[in-house]
């Protein structure tokens, strides 16, 4: 389903160099049915396995990204590396792109994406202040 998408993440496994060799064609079929504005992150899986597995050098990957807009990044959904680094990486980038093309500058009550429960900027920056001032000792 790609109607109204706005980002997608392309996954290959970086153990299997047939899995990335599809990227073209998902990236093509991609192109083909969603926005031409579309933002694609590659992400290539399964980073926590031995360099002895790999299949598909980093830095191959990351110039197939490059060469094609795209982002990159690798990751490890066995033991949640960059995983959420990935989708948090791809959302900002996707907010940026919407702020940028209507010509506005992120709004004091904007959310900020963190480990802890979403604040809006103003209450984050409170939450600074009062963590600078208000220590126990």
């Amino acid at each position: 389903y790609y109607r109204g998408a706005v980002g997608a993440l392309l996954v290959y496994d970086i153990t299997k160099h047939q899995s990335y060799e599809s990227v073209d064609r998902w990236l093509k079929e991609l192109y083909d049915h969603a926005d031409a504005s579309i933002l694609v992150m590659l992400v290539g899986n399964k980073s926590d396995l031995k360099d002895e597995a790999r299949e598909v050098p980093t830095e191959e990957a990351k110039m197939y990204a490059d060469s094609n807009d795209l982002l990159f990044m690798e990751t490890s959904a066995l033991d949640s590396t960059n995983v959420e680094l990935a989708f948090e990486t791809i959302l900002r980038d996707i907010y940026k792109k919407i702020l940028r093309s209507k010509g506005e500058a992120p709004k004091e009550n904007t959310v900020v994406l963190s480990n802890d429960a979403p604040t809006t900027q103003s209450q984050a920056h409170n939450t600074e202040a009062k963590k600078a001032c208000c220590q126990n000792i």
